[in-house]
């Protein structure tokens, strides 16, 4: 409890603090503020999106890589990691040459709303797809041949005996793609081209705060962003709870 309280509770306190420090009309009129509230809007609901296409695309992934085998199998698996691997500025400069101005494919989305909605998919994408695979592999195989063989169709033994297995796992994934999707910086500043009210994130809201020394309103954003997680966590945990009970 120590150690978890030197390297997070006391922190977190502290940006709770001094968001409030000076006063609550001045929190409420940051966070209100027409600009910081655009990017608050646009970085929630983005990170919700595409925690949304992980809750989908993620278990998919895991199970090719677990229940099929075919050519390339080995280099997809080193792949998924490479989000994880790259610092993300080089993620950002990665996303530029592909999608940028000089796209090689014809894409261009820079400085527009898809570009922070691929940033976020290209970073968030390995963690659904990690916290699922361990659990896929350990899965009894003869749990699902007695539902088959017991007359059961595929989708009956993937929503009774798999998904029940599958939702604690596939839920923290989600909960970790939400969380580093509202945080996310170095991936998308080269690619969105930070616009007010166009793609203009916390993040760089929090940044730019800081640099013209108004810590107090960065500390507001933070704290939003904060308890917006808290909330998403834990109705990721009940929903969790309510398939696992149905199951």
């Amino acid at each position: 409890m120590i150690w978890f309280s030197a390297l997070v509770l006391i922190p977190l306190a502290a940006v709770v603090v001094t968001a409030i420090d000076g006063g609550w009309d001045v929190f409420w009129s940051t966070i209100t503020n027409g600009q910081t509230a655009a990017a608050i809007r646009l970085t929630v609901f983005t990170a919700l999106g595409v925690t949304a296409v992980n809750v989908v695309m993620g278990p998919l992934i895991a199970w090719v890589l677990v229940r099929d085998r075919f050519w390339g199998k080995s280099v997809l698996e080193v792949m998924i990691d490479i989000p994880f691997a790259l610092p993300t500025i080089v993620a950002g400069l990665v996303l530029l040459s592909l999608y940028g101005t000089d796209s090689p494919i014809g894409v261009d989305i820079a400085n527009q709303r898809p570009a922070v909605f691929l940033a976020f998919l290209f970073v968030t994408l390995p963690f659904v797809v990690r916290m699922v695979q361990p659990v896929l592999e350990e899965l009894d195989r003869d749990v699902e041949e007695a539902a088959a063989s017991l007359g059961a169709s595929r989708l009956t033994t993937f929503r009774r005996i798999i998904l029940p297995s599958l939702t604690p796992a596939i839920t923290a994934g989600a909960a970790l793609s939400f969380a580093r999707g509202v945080s996310e910086y170095g991936s998308l500043v080269l690619l969105s081209g930070n616009l007010p009210f166009k793609t203009e994130v916390t993040s760089v809201r929090i940044l730019s705060s800081i640099e013209n020394d108004n810590v107090a309103a960065a500390a507001a954003v933070a704290t939003v962003l904060l308890a917006i997680s808290l909330a998403v966590i834990v109705l990721l945990d009940l929903i969790q709870r309510r398939v696992a009970a149905r199951g």
